[in-house]
């Protein structure tokens, strides 16, 4: 990391807008997006995400401003002894955010300094001595002071150099403690097993139910993997697998994870969730004299439910714009249990909650599955397995007539 792309990110954390933090120190915006990406690289952390359009910081961000305090402090007191220090906020900002000297930098000139040689610095470092001896003297251009009297014996720091000495020895530690925290974070999110589900529809439902019992059983096996769980939409499901946040993904589609190993986990076939005090008995009649909410098309029920509407009864007000659209699952049951909707569900979705709504079979069965895509970790593997077994188990217990778990000859496909 450079000092400037730390003052850079420090300040977006601080104002929340890369825009903000570009116009403010006269650079790109995709320089500012560098600094701060490279810096969650760098603590493995993610401090901002995008929400509809602008950039929110997270809770951590917080954190890491405190453990940036005493680097963008030092900043500006070698800002100032350099001459660049500002008339108002003590400190050039401008000049601030293009500095420069890496970190490593600073840490080299450090060793040097302890060792009172360039040699047995280098041969500490493992570097060349005329690459030392250069980036030394990079340095000393830069602040535009001599650090380092050569004498016969070796190098000694000048008057300047001791000073550069407390202001770099401060940044390093203050760096080291952050990297430490981002180290043993590492050391966890490794050991950790990462899994995604789609969003429950309650407690009883066969996710949540599928997913504590696997915590349970995996931790009574002694697993060296811990498991850590997080429910989204399928959509953010697939992304995440993609890139590396999660392990093992349980979601109603496999579109777009060609690329990666996938198991059927259960099949089950589509249901309308209507009112509990509702009395017509036909979907078209349900459909006709409630308001509509389902799942969107981007996931995989939503894009059952659409494609059945299309195709299978063009008349249907699906076509038309008093569609809610909606991927929290227990939204869609408080809307059609409390609120007059009317809903499409999985059965083996719609079975748990059979106290809250009136569930009517279409007209023509329409199957529906639902997955496990996993990466290649052998952990993951081995969760799939044990997740299939469970989920088995529990779908059969409570709709064993409507559901047709997979043997354990299931389909697995690897890119």
């Amino acid at each position: 990391m450079h000092l400037g792309a730390l003052f850079i990110a420090s300040h977006v954390l601080t104002s929340g807008s890369v825009r903000e933090t570009a116009r403010r120190f006269q650079l790109s915006p995709s320089t500012v997006s560098t600094a701060i990406h490279n810096l969650e690289t760098e603590l493995a952390m993610k401090l901002t995400e995008r929400a509809s359009g602008e950039l929110a910081t997270l809770i951590a961000s917080g954190r890491v401003l405190e453990g940036l305090e005493p680097i963008i402090a030092a900043i500006a007191e070698l800002g100032q002894w350099a001459g660049h220090d500002g008339a108002a906020a003590g400190i050039d900002e401008a000049w601030a955010s293009r500095i420069p000297v890496k970190i490593v930098t600073m840490e080299r000139f450090l060793e040097v300094a302890d060792q009172g040689s360039i040699n047995r610095a280098a041969r500490r470092l493992r570097l060349g001595q005329p690459q030392l001896s250069l980036q030394l003297a990079n340095l000393e251009k830069f602040l535009g002071h001599r650090l380092f009297e050569r004498q016969a014996q070796g190098s000694v720091l000048t008057e300047e150099g001791r000073r550069a000495y407390q202001i770099f020895m401060a940044i390093s530690q203050a760096w080291n403690d952050l990297k430490s925290s981002a180290d043993e974070r590492y050391r966890r999110t490794a050991r950790s097993l990462r899994i995604g589900s789609i969003i429950p529809t309650g407690s009883e439902s066969w996710v949540a139910r599928c997913l504590g019992t696997l915590v349970s059983e995996w931790n009574a096996r002694r697993n060296n993997n811990a498991i850590s769980l997080v429910s989204m939409t399928a959509d953010d499901l697939r992304e995440a697998l993609k890139s590396g946040r999660i392990d093992v993904a349980i979601l109603d589609s496999v579109f777009g994870l060609e690329n990666f190993r996938h198991r059927e986990l259960l099949q089950t076939d589509m249901v309308v969730i209507a009112p509990p005090d509702s009395t017509e008995t036909s979907v078209a009649d349900l459909v006709a004299g409630h308001p509509i909410c389902m799942p969107s098309p981007r996931t995989g029920l939503g894009h059952a439910a659409m494609a059945f509407s299309y195709e299978r009864a063009p008349n249907w007000r699906l076509r038309g714009q008093d569609i809610t659209a909606a991927d929290s699952l227990p939204v869609i049951v408080d809307l059609v249990a409390n609120h007059g909707y009317v809903s499409f569900l999985g059965r083996v979705s719609a079975m748990p909650i059979a106290d809250k709504v009136r569930i009517v079979d279409l007209d023509e069965h329409l199957p529906m599955s639902y997955h496990v895509a996993f990466n290649h970790r052998k952990a993951a593997a081995d969760a799939c397995t044990v997740i299939i077994e469970v989920a088995a188990r529990i779908t059969s217990e409570t709709v064993a007539r409507t559901i047709m778990p997979t043997d354990a000859g299931a389909r697995e496909t690897a890119a």
